[in-house]
């Protein structure tokens, strides 16, 4: 089984050509992708060659893990049938080809993938493109979900992440959250909170500060911002170490976590929280463009200040 699929292959290397796929085993599914995302995080930093080191890097690779697609195949017991919408969080199903061994890391921006089932999850099909985006409000859900987890007072970027973040916030019955966004043309769209320039705020007394811009150099600006015993959640990646003067930090006694990656269990109630109204994914893609021509798109998403979220559409690879 072939498919068509964007191959980084190299930093700042990409192309679009034929892959293998491996045969569906009998717990898996084979999706006709529609539409991927392109991520603005990991994604961006494989595209650099700036990500860290971690078990499973390396190229050539098949990057992302935000699809939605159609299943044509079925093998095995699975909740799933033919001509079901679903969205699946990428794919290792890549085989050798042409003599080269492909990572598929994450492996959904292809035209076809196989999976397992119980990765997947039925979606609306009237969401169109935005059905991308599940894997990127899940983890918005798992940062702002859980024990003994405040709710954001204040939010650090108004890119889709930041969004989610504040629309969450919302959702979940919280006080609307300040966002701040130093580039004045992502301003808008906000949805019932109010997003300023972070130097036209003077507030000193935030008690839980959400980092969805992934910017390392924050850290001290963001502790004088805080209440005394406030808490800096780490919602982005960080390709760089993270530091901080300790002296301010230990005057507020600040805390610090990292939000990890999102789990089924986020998913599962991203999309109740969607299918019931609750969470609106509309607004957040800004750009649709054909998978062949995604050099073009992934610079775009990568460099364009005005693309807030690009999504790649296969219908035409399929």
């Amino acid at each position: 089984m072939n498919a068509t699929a964007v191959v980084l292959e190299g930093p700042k290397s990409i192309s679009v050509r034929p892959v293998a796929l491996a045969t569906p085993q009998a717990d898996e599914i084979v999706v006709d992708i529609r539409y991927s995302g392109v991520s603005t995080g990991t994604e961006k930093l494989f595209w650099s060659g700036s990500m860290p080191p971690f078990p499973g890097m390396g190229y050539p690779l098949v990057p992302g893990y935000e699809a939605a697609g159609e299943v044509v195949e079925v093998r095995g017991a699975s909740p799933f049938k033919v001509g079901d919408m679903v969205f699946a969080p990428g794919a290792n199903c890549y085989r050798e080809f042409d003599g080269e061994k492909l990572r598929g890391l994450f492996g959904g921006a292809s035209s076809r993938l196989v999976t397992r089932s119980d990765r997947a999850i039925r979606l609306d099909t009237a969401l169109g493109p935005a059905s991308a985006l599940f894997a990127l409000a899940a983890t918005a859900r798992h940062a702002i979900a859980g024990l003994d987890r405040a709710l954001p007072n204040l939010i650090v970027g108004h890119g889709v992440l930041g969004r989610l973040l504040a629309r969450l916030t919302i959702a979940a019955g919280g006080e609307p959250p300040v966002v701040w966004e130093k580039d004045p043309a992502r301003r808008g769209g906000a949805e019932g909170y109010e997003v300023i320039d972070p130097d036209a705020d003077e507030r000193r007394d935030y008690h839980t500060i959400f980092d969805a811009a992934g910017d390392a150099n924050l850290l001290n600006e963001l502790i004088g911002r805080m209440a005394k015993g406030g808490e800096i959640v780490l919602a982005g990646f960080y390709a760089q170490p993270l530091s901080f003067a300790f002296a301010p930090a230990f005057m507020k006694e600040a805390r610090l976590r990292i939000a990890a990656e999102w789990t089924r269990d986020d998913l599962l109630a991203t999309r109740s929280l969607v299918d019931s109204g609750a969470l609106s994914l509309d607004g957040l893609v800004s750009h649709v463009g054909p998978a062949d021509n995604a050099q073009s798109a992934y610079a775009s998403a990568f460099s364009d200040p005005d693309c807030l979220k690009m999504i790649l559409d296969w219908r035409a690879s399929a």
